[in-house]
């Protein structure tokens, strides 16, 4: 059974609109990106993360393939093609007691991926301010 948080995640991915991603965040949720060094705190700024690799990531090409749950996380397989580069990682999730994501780490792969994935949020995010 999908855990309630993981479903949620996924109604926002479906309809790519972020509006509902305030309420599933955590105050002190922690974003970790394939290419920034330091984990990224605080609601805002994983807020603004996960949107701006929503805009980048979530095409016509974008699906999860396989998913992993614990009692209060979960690890989701995704897969998706930006500027004819294949992306293949995972989204590792963790959530606390209220069912609020507290932790969302991307792990990306192969290099020429992470290069493009790197290139596409940094412009995103510049646009973004």
């Amino acid at each position: 059974m999908m855990p309630f948080p993981i479903e949620r995640w996924h109604a926002i991915v479906k309809s790519r609109d972020a509006l509902g991603l305030g309420e599933l965040l955590a105050d002190d949720a922690v974003f970790e990106s394939p290419v920034v060094h330091t984990p990224q705190v605080g609601k805002a700024i994983t807020e603004k993360y996960l949107n701006a690799a929503m805009h980048v990531l979530n095409n016509d090409t974008f699906r999860y393939l396989n998913e992993w749950y614990g009692e209060r996380s979960a690890v989701l397989e995704f897969q998706c093609s930006c500027d004819g580069v294949l992306i293949n990682g995972v989204d590792i999730i963790e959530w606390n007691e209220a069912g609020r994501i507290s932790r969302f780490k991307v792990m990306v792969r192969p290099l020429k991926a992470i290069n493009t994935l790197h290139e596409m949020m940094r412009n995103m995010l510049q646009r973004a301010g």
